[in-house]
């Protein structure tokens, strides 16, 4: 709520990136919310975040509807930076400011018709069998068509290459600065920005998901019935989710604490690689 009111406040919502923050917040926030709601159910009535129940449903849909915006942001974020570095400023800011509603619209339409898959049908609210031990009244097969793609591909791998390549453009550009004879000290302190920046945003989604695809992997390779597993695996469920809910914490810590300082010496390159270009000409 704090991220969102500041960039409703400061009236920073002209600019691409301010609109993904506050989506990301956004998202955030509801991932909190409906984390709370099924923490509140385990508390009132146990049985039924165990055994699985109908009043499950509509919690666990929310609860992976918000997750999955909260992966596309981030997701969006990373591509974001990387057009900031890689394309010309001037046109990222003309064109991207409809780009980013766009994108977040999708983001939110994607994250809706996925989350909402158990709702539709995709349950085991009738059968036992493939029944998630874990979430029930999910399905195993929903379970692994969301977390493979999603939490692996998305959270995981696209982030980490993104930031990478951001650091590789940074690299060379700073390269050339220096054949040319040209101080290279701002694209030394982004390169450090985007490299720590990066570093934090690809361990905390790493601490955070891990544990829940962990579950999932358990899940889908378990043959034991909940009474069985009672109460281990639950306690287990339950700290994965505080990890989702620290993720959602930490997420505007990052983003809003080094998104100005990581702004500004971007945008400090634009000035830099003119100067570059003029330099080398002559």
């Amino acid at each position: 709520c704090t991220v969102i009111f500041t960039r409703i406040a400061t009236k920073d919502l002209h600019k691409p990136i301010s609109i993904l923050f506050c989506n990301l917040a956004f998202s955030d926030l509801f991932t909190s919310f409906s984390g709370f709601w099924i923490s509140t159910l385990f508390i009132t009535n146990p049985d039924i975040t165990i055994f699985g129940s109908k009043d499950m449903l509509a919690p666990y849909a929310l609860y992976t509807m918000s997750i999955l915006s909260t992966i596309y942001n981030l997701v969006s974020i990373g591509i974001e930076r990387y057009l900031a570095v890689a394309e010309s400023m001037r046109t990222r800011f003309r064109a991207a400011r409809n780009h980013s509603v766009a994108v977040v619209l999708i983001n939110w339409v994607l994250a809706f018709f996925l989350g909402c898959l158990p709702l539709m049908g995709w349950n085991c609210l009738h059968r036992r069998k493939n029944l998630s031990v874990l979430y029930s009244p999910f399905c195993v097969d929903y379970l692994i068509f969301i977390t493979i793609p999603n939490v692996v591909v998305a959270a995981f791998i696209i982030p980490l290459f993104t930031y990478l390549r951001i650091i590789i453009i940074l690299r060379k550009r700073k390269l050339r600065m220096k054949a040319c004879g040209q101080a290279t000290g701002t694209y030394k302190s982004a390169e450090i920005q985007v490299a720590r920046t990066s570093i934090f945003i690809w361990l905390l989604a790493l601490i955070s998901y891990a544990p829940f695809f962990a579950g999932v992997i358990f899940d889908a390779t378990n043959h034991q019935c909940h009474v069985d597993l009672y109460p281990g695996i639950y306690i287990f469920r339950n700290c994965t989710a505080m990890l989702i809910t620290m993720n959602c914490l930490g997420n505007p810590i990052i983003y809003t604490l080094k998104a100005k300082p990581l702004g500004d010496k971007l945008r400090a390159l634009k000035c830099l690689s003119t100067n570059r270009v003029r330099a080398c000409t002559v």
